[in-house]
């Protein structure tokens, strides 16, 4: 009975504790449904606000705006609760699964009340997270990143240009580059490829900024991009003025090294203004901006000015086919034919040829591809992409031009034909006909205005040098100018012609040019009330009927030039009152008709190179009281001249008329006699006198030059066909001959060191006994020598003592050494020519060394033209010499 007893107080203890449980804690196990539920919705609200709240934090990240370290703490303990109350859901779904009597009795009351009480706590948690006050900043500015990577394409054919630049940047002396280019070569290209370069690479700047000037600079924006990478954003910065900026900007920036990114500069930036320390070796920054101004360059103080070149050829290609595609080369067999034929086109300008190239993606026809090139050869502007994309770019530059002149100047060049070399003399002097030069009086202030006008446009970039005299005119940029003249310019240049085109194009033009086509024949009579300038150079013009210039009064310029079957010139040229600029140079003109006497507005004569000329009439030349420029270089007169022309005589009678005109300041002159030599230096023509030939000095052994001395703009000489001259001689006394008596003179002689300062082109052809030119020793300004035919000639300079002064040929550019059989010498010891460009030898078999060592011409690319085995047997100063130059013959 004892054990019953016993187990009846246990049972009753059991049961007692378990309905003392449903007085309170009970409570958990009855509404453990409930909490299950609200732990549930208040999980899924904390999650829908943290999501919020990660979409808040990235749109703040975009902005360069950090989340602080209070919001990031947040996210952490909602990541742990969120962790914790999932668990406690999953439980809970388990044990709603063994709830009985309707959920109100638990087989586990234990087990229950300790979940249900979990899930009582977790929900406090939840909401307390929840209804946690929304931080008044979730996030802060991040401090700026030292450089930010900027969007690019891959490049092509920049690497070259590239390196040059990086190199430079390494360099301590260098504290700013300009790139300089046209308009659409790849300048801001380049600029984003240095700047993403020192993403890769490691390097001792603190920051690298970048900032778009523009055109139109907006400085206080410049500021602002400046002021974002030293930690200036706010508003109440930009709020500031330009001088506080520039201030804060100064305090910032003189602290640390920094590189400088100015893109599209127009003018120069005075940094100071902006608040940039000017970049220098002390403080280690750099500056490099781009601009289309080579001017600006040097205005901007660059130590270094690197120019942006179109693509070569076969970067152009790659470019090109990279834009077309592949599969629309592959898509017929003649169609990359066409295409090489439509990317030269572009000539190398990466910006056409992306838009042509992508404009010709889905063009996979040769009819479609044939179209295109006559549209791109005849009229580019409506080429898709051309007119609304290309052009208005280069258009820029052309708006920029300082003032209406020189816009006109510029357009003017785009009347020769494509990669047509234009004589900067030539093209000075249709501006001049055409009015555009008309600040002076003068001739020579005008040409130098004019040569200050070729400056700005080579500048601009929208001229191109290709020589000392020679400059040309991209294709591109050419087409855009014609673009821009459209509606005054008539041009049909190098398309084949055979006929004029038709008159009704004529109308309105104020200038036409039909240069470089297969003309015979111009007929009819084409109405040309507003024509000024008519170029018909480089045709097989035969004849011009009457009538032809009837209509043109207003024409002031008028090229007939190099049309070498023209043997007469119309009557009707007579009649155009208004021209000023006529040119009639490498015609086969025999006579000019004395009713030229009407061209009384008169200002340039070309008659160069005219080689029948016979009948000018006197009283003709005389008669142009206004002219100014008269050219008779290699005028090689026939010996049928009459009494009835100036030229007979051996041209005195026309220096008599040349020296009666007040305006002539720029004489080219035919001379076939010592006496005409003598006589022109001994008046006042010698004051205009800038090129003189020399020619058929019958009887002449010995020719005194020394009153050359008195052409102080004498500029080319050539001695021509002398078959009895031996010797050039001048006169010398008192402390010149002893002057002399250092030199070892054969009969050529000269009479000081300042003779022929001026003298830049000397050309000698078939003067079969003429021996030496020592006296070109003292020809300082000497760019271009020519010896040809001279079967006698043994030395070009011949020799002279230790002690000389100077250097020989200092300036030459260009030596041409033909047909010298006896030819030894061109001097005596190496010489110091660092603008050497060219050397050709030809038929000089006794020539066994060239006065050149290692350090004759720095650098400078000399090419060397000759026989190869002429080149095999030269004679060199040392080894170093010979390996110097080999690589720079070619051989013919």
């Amino acid at each position: 009975m004892g054990n019953v007893c016993s187990i009846s107080i246990s049972m009753d203890n059991m049961i007692s504790g378990c309905w003392a449980a449903t007085g309170g804690q009970a409570t958990y196990v009855c509404e453990f449904e409930e909490k299950f539920d609200a732990v549930k919705l208040a999980l899924e609200d904390l999650k829908d606000f943290r999501n919020d709240m990660k979409r808040k934090i990235g749109t703040f990240e975009e902005q360069r705006l950090e989340q602080l370290d209070q919001v990031r703490r947040w996210f952490s303990r909602v990541e742990d609760v969120e962790t914790e109350a999932s668990q406690l859901i999953k439980d809970g779904t388990t044990e709603i699964q063994k709830l009985c009597l309707g959920g109100y009795c638990s087989r586990n009351c234990i087990s229950s009340y300790r979940l249900g009480k979990k899930l009582a706590k977790k929900v406090e948690d939840l909401n307390n997270l929840r209804s946690t006050r929304l931080f008044h900043m979730v996030a802060d500015r991040l401090p700026p990143a030292s450089v930010d990577e900027r969007p690019s394409e891959p490049t092509v054919g920049m690497m070259s240009t590239f390196n040059k630049v990086w190199s430079c940047l390494g360099e301590e002396q260098v504290g700013t580059i300009g790139l300089y280019g046209l308009g659409g070569v790849g300048k801001t290209t380049l600029l984003t490829q240095i700047n993403n370069e020192f993403l890769k690479t490691t390097h001792d700047f603190d920051v690298v900024i970048w900032a778009v000037v523009s055109r139109d600079p907006d400085f206080p924006k410049v500021q602002d991009e400046i002021g974002k990478k030293v930690g200036f954003c706010d508003g109440i910065w930009r709020n500031k003025s330009k001088d506080e900026k520039a201030i804060d900007i100064f305090r910032a920036l003189r602290k640390k090294r920094f590189v400088l990114l100015l893109d599209d500069i127009w003018e120069p930036v005075n940094l100071s203004v902006l608040g940039v320390p000017v970049p220098n070796e002390e403080n280690k920054s750099k500056l490099v901006f781009t601009t289309r101004s080579e001017d600006v360059c040097r205005q901007m103080e660059a130590q270094k000015n690197i120019k942006v070149e179109c693509l070569a050829w076969q970067e152009s290609w790659d470019l090109f086919q990279k834009k077309v595609g592949q599969d629309t080369l592959d898509s017929h067999a003649e169609i990359p034919m066409l295409a090489e034929m439509v990317a030269k086109e572009c000539c190398g300008l990466p910006l056409a040829l992306v838009i042509i190239g992508r404009a010709m993606a889905c063009k996979k026809t040769t009819e479609e591809w044939n179209y295109a090139i006559n549209v791109l050869q005849r009229a580019a502007s409506i080429f898709p992409g051309m007119g609304d994309r290309v052009f208005p770019i280069l258009k820029f530059s052309f708006d920029s031009l300082p003032s209406d002149a020189i816009k006109s100047c510029f357009l003017y060049c785009s009347l020769f034909p494509e990669d047509f070399n234009i004589s900067k003399e030539n093209l000075i002097a249709y501006w001049i006909g055409e009015g555009f030069l008309h600040e002076f009086d003068d001739i020579d202030e005008a040409r130098n205005q004019g040569h200050n006008i070729i400056g700005i446009l080579l500048n601009a970039c929208l001229l191109e040098k290709s020589s000392r005299d020679i400059i040309r005119m991209h294709d591109v940029v050419r087409d855009m100018a014609l673009w821009i003249a459209c509606e005054e310019f008539f041009v049909r240049t190098r398309v084949g012609l055979i006929e004029a085109p038709e008159f009704t194009r004529w109308v309105s033009a104020k200038r036409i040019s039909l240069m470089e086509n297969r003309i015979e024949k111009l007929t009819g009579a084409p109405p040309c009330p507003n024509l000024l300038t008519l170029f018909l150079d480089l045709n097989n013009l035969r004849m011009i009927t009457n009538g032809f210039f009837q209509f043109m009064p207003d024409l002031r310029v008028l090229s007939l030039s190099r049309n070498r079957w023209l043997t007469e010139i119309p009557l009707e040229i007579c009649n155009l009152v208004s021209l000023q600029y006529l040119d009639l140079s490498q015609t086969n003109i025999r006579l000019l008709p004395i009713e030229l006497k009407n061209l009384q507005n008169l200002k340039c004569l070309n008659l160069n190179f005219t080689p029948i000329l016979n009948v000018i009439p006197r009283h003709l030349i005389s008669s142009f009281s206004l002219l100014r420029v008269l050219r008779m270089y290699s005028c090689d007169f026939s010996d049928e001249l009459t009494n009835c022309s100036v030229l007979s005589g051996g041209n005195e009678d026309l220096l008599e008329e040349l020296e009666s005109l007040k305006q002539l300041h720029d004489l080219s002159i035919t001379l076939e006699s010592a006496t005409a030599l003598l006589r022109i230096c001994d008046s006042k023509l010698q004051s205009c006198t800038r090129d003189v030939y020399l020619k058929i000095l019958y009887g002449v052994t010995s020719l005194n030059i020394s009153s050359l001395e008195n052409m102080k703009r004498l500029e080319k000489l050539c001695i021509s066909n002398c078959s009895t001259l031996e010797s050039l001689e001048i006169d010398y006394v008192g402390e010149e001959k002893k002057l002399l008596a250092s030199y070892n003179l054969h009969k050529s002689m000269v009479r000081s060191h300042k003779c022929f300062n001026s003298l830049k082109h000397v050309a000698i052809d078939s003067c079969p006994i003429l021996k030496d030119l020592t006296w070109l020793i003292f020809a300082p300004n000497l760019i271009y020598l020519g010896v040809v035919f001279c079967p006698k000639m043994e030395n070009v300079l011949m020799s002279v003592r230790e002690g000389e002064n100077g250097s020989p040929f200092a300036k030459l550019e260009l030596l041409i050494l033909i047909d010298l059989p006896e030819l030894k010498s061109i001097y005596w010891k190496a010489l110091r020519v660092s603008h050497l460009k060219e050397i050709r030898v030809r038929s000089c078999p006794q020539l066994k060394k060239l006065p050149l060592n290692s350090n004759s011409t720095a650098g400078c690319g000399t090419v060397i033209y000759g026989e190869k085995y002429w080149a095999n047997e030269l004679e060199w100063e040392d080894e170093g010499s010979r390996h110097a130059f080999l690589p720079c013959f070619i051989y013919w």
